[in-house]
């Protein structure tokens, strides 16, 4: 079946970096887009980035342009989520999810598995 896993959520100071990991099972990473969102506390649900099924095509929100890096590896059936100068507005519960199709989109209604969530805590 279906499985996403997401690891590499922790505490970091502002400035800090982490690498998110989403390991995937059950399907083949060249078949469907996968994303990143992230839902802080009283919050919605953000999209952060995604990458396509084929192509490797990336999309990223404004607010992580330049600081976070998504990139996957076919032989392993992993994406991971390079997060560079972390600040405390990044502090959420990341979670990683499975498109419907190969196309990366940044919306939570296009994608139809989710992991269970890695905590990320930025603070001093």
């Amino acid at each position: 079946q279906v499985q996403l896993v997401e690891s590499g959520g922790g505490l970091v100071q502002p400035g800090g970096s982490l690498r998110l990991s989403c390991a995937a099972s059950g399907f083949t990473l060249d078949r469907y887009a996968i994303g990143w969102f992230r839902q802080a506390p009283g919050k919605e649900r953000e999209g952060v980035s995604s990458i396509s099924g084929s192509l490797s095509i990336k999309r990223y929100a404004d607010s992580v342009k330049g600081r976070f890096t998504i990139s996957k590896d076919n032989t392993k059936n992993t994406v991971y989520l390079q997060m560079n100068s972390l600040n405390p507005e990044a502090t959420a519960v990341y979670y990683c999810a499975r498109a419907r199709g190969w196309i990366q989109t940044l919306g939570a209604n296009d994608y139809d598995y989710w992991g269970q969530g890695t905590q990320v805590t930025v603070s001093s």
